[in-house]
């Protein structure tokens, strides 16, 4: 039976659990055509600490979007994701990962779920809040806690 599922885009933040995610959804495309596509979101420096930002932050902004570019192309190329697939984006990330599966057309949109704190409830906190907004399926993968 065909993959129902012809193009995928994968919420990535970066951490460990990324590995999982990305493989969850790959093995949903396996031996069917499709296409895989990555997302990694940066919250603009301004948005996430309020507009009051007492310096300028576009070196460091800049620095960031460059670093996420480097890790999202490391994990394409464990899945020979062609760069073209690879987007990094500054803005809201669920807005923005909601945005882009609309623009691609994408039939499901893979993001990580898990209970931590910290930075790591970012993802867990965005696979739940793409769910009423998306125009497609959601896959989110319960990643393990403890690494692999």
């Amino acid at each position: 039976m065909p993959c129902p599922y012809r193009k995928i885009l994968v919420a990535i933040d970066g951490s460990d659990e990324s590995a999982q995610v990305l493989s969850r959804a790959a093995g949903v495309l396996s031996g069917n055509e499709g296409e895989l596509h990555l997302i990694h979101v940066i919250e603009p420096l301004a948005l996430a600490y309020g507009a009051d930002v007492p310096m300028d932050v576009t070196d460091l902004q800049t620095g960031l979007v460059e670093q996420a570019k480097e890790m999202a192309a490391t994990y394409a190329r464990r899945y020979d994701i062609p760069s073209d697939n690879i987007h990094v984006e500054l803005g809201s990330i669920e807005k923005t990962i909601l945005d882009k599966a609309d623009k691609l057309g994408a039939d499901l949109i893979v993001a990580g779920s898990h209970t931590r704190s910290g930075l790591a409830l970012l993802l867990g906190s965005t696979a739940r809040g793409l769910v009423p907004g998306a125009h497609c399926d959601v896959l989110a993968v319960k990643v393990d806690q403890k690494g692999n």
